[in-house]
């Protein structure tokens, strides 16, 4: 029996033919619906070259262990979640390595209801059932059925009702898909706006799907994948720019200058909105960049409940406490009302009806928020001894703290600063986090510390 290691955290993903390929795919389709006891399983993929041939194993798989596949073809992680549940189906895979270098795949894969498989026991025993490779033959074969079309429909349709179109005022967004999954999906949400209201404007980027992406693996949290979006909102004198990454479950902001936003900040301006539509709401935050949206919570009556970093421990802490929205720095949003699911489509939505009601520009929604609380950004490190360094820097700072929380790493907290140390649950780097009570010189002067420390 082999070990598969492509199994992580919460997700599968690895070096495709090291790691990941068709037979183990097919693998772990089986075991997936052996699993679940499955009889229907949604099925989508990203835009990667191997996405076709991994996604046809993976049915092969499920229908061979009596599972019928529900195919919703290209598509974004989010929409095989909100199909989950549109058609009542036992679970779903998506075929993507979302911003992973070009040689990886991976599969993201969810139960009925879109919940998320407990790490510990069901994702574990579908490895262990991959590995073992042997499986009963069901009474009958599954069979693939095509509901590209209508599932796209209901998933635009769920993501439309977040937004009152009628508040929409003219604005013009700049839209980078990032050559991944997100351009023939966000058409659809064009069409759909067209339909209600002429005020929207949108200028499209690197649209086009394409598996070699010729202008970079779309990851636009990078600083260095920042010019193109930043670039054109500048040159097309656009309101605000967003993109996106390869199965767009994330979207970044880029406010009329073309400054890239933060998605910290981003948490706390949708806790906001949340606030202002359902008094005294929990809002479900991570723990690596946490006082801005404290602050906003707790101004708003609202709850604050911290999760540790991970689409699958913030869906059940969402979940276990009734939270509305649930955001991570990361850029994942998540919404009671979407299955307690990430969407990066459902974000911009929002954000466009505050500009429009609002009647403030996106960078004056949160440059009070960003000089308020600063904070550096994540910085990682990909660390030889990641345990001696991690011990190193805590044996410096840790008798001055005030506090220390490990819900996710180490959290240490001084009067006026704090900072967030963790280990990657997908990546094999160290991730640092700083901010300040309204002093951005601390912050730096705090990273240069830390980093003489951990390099």
């Amino acid at each position: 029996m082999s070990t598969l290691t492509c199994f992580k955290a919460y997700d599968v993903r690895g070096v495709l033919g090291a790691e990941i390929n068709a037979d183990i795919c097919y693998r772990i389709g089986r075991a997936f619906a052996a699993q679940l006891n499955a009889k229907k399983v949604i099925l989508g993929r990203d835009a990667r070259e191997t996405s076709s041939e991994l996604a046809d194993a993976i049915a092969q798989g499920l229908m061979d262990q009596g599972a019928d596949v529900l195919d919703i073809g290209l598509s974004g992680t989010e929409e095989m979640y909100w199909a989950t549940t549109q058609f009542e189906a036992c679970g779903g895979i998506e075929v993507t390595a979302s911003h992973n270098p070009i040689n990886y795949n991976g599969l993201k894969m969810v139960k009925s209801g879109s919940r998320p498989l407990d790490p510990a026991t069901e994702l574990d025993a579908i490895r262990r059932g991959a590995e073992a490779n042997e499986f009963a033959n069901p009474e009958s074969l599954g069979k693939r059925i095509d509901i590209a079309q209508q599932a796209k429909q209901a998933y635009v349709a769920k993501c439309l009702e977040f937004v009152e179109t009628s508040a929409l005022r003219p604005l013009k967004i700049v839209v980078n898909s990032g050559n991944g999954a997100a351009g023939p999906t966000f058409d659809h949400f064009a069409d759909a706006l067209a339909e209600k209201t002429d005020a929207l404007t949108f200028v499209c980027k690197f649209h086009t799907p394409d598996s070699s992406f010729p202008n970079g693996i779309p990851n636009p949290i990078l600083p260095e994948n920042h010019a193109p979006t930043r670039d054109t909102v500048i040159a097309e004198g656009a309101d605000l720019g967003i993109a996106f990454d390869g199965d767009f479950d994330r979207c970044f902001f880029f406010d009329e200058t073309g400054a890239f936003i933060p998605g910290e900040y981003m948490v706390g301006l949708l806790a906001d909105v949340f606030l202002d539509k359902t008094n005294g709401a929990a809002i479900v935050h991570d723990p690596r960049v946490i006082w801005n949206t404290q602050d906003i919570v707790s101004s708003k009556g609202g709850r604050a409940v911290q999760s540790k970093t991970g689409h699958a421990f913030i869906k059940q802490v969402m979940r276990d406490a009734d939270a509305v929205y649930g955001g991570e720095m990361s850029a994942h949003h998540y919404f009671r009302d979407f299955a307690y699911c990430d969407s990066g489509m459902i974000p911009w939505l929002l954000v466009i009806e505050l500009i429009s009601r609002t009647g403030k520009p996106l960078s004056a929604l949160v440059q009070e928020r960003m000089a308020a609380y600063p904070s550096s950004g994540e910085t990682n490190f990909k660390l030889s001894d990641p345990k001696a360094s991690i011990a190193k820097i805590l044996s410096q700072y840790e008798p001055l703290a005030t506090h220390k929380d490990t819900t996710d790493g180490v959290s240490l907290t001084f009067d006026t600063w704090r900072f967030n140390l963790r280990s990657s649950n997908t990546e094999p780097v160290v991730r640092l986090n700083i901010e300040a009570k309204g002093d951005a010189q601390l912050v730096q002067e705090k990273l240069a510390e830390i980093k003489a420390l951990i390099l």
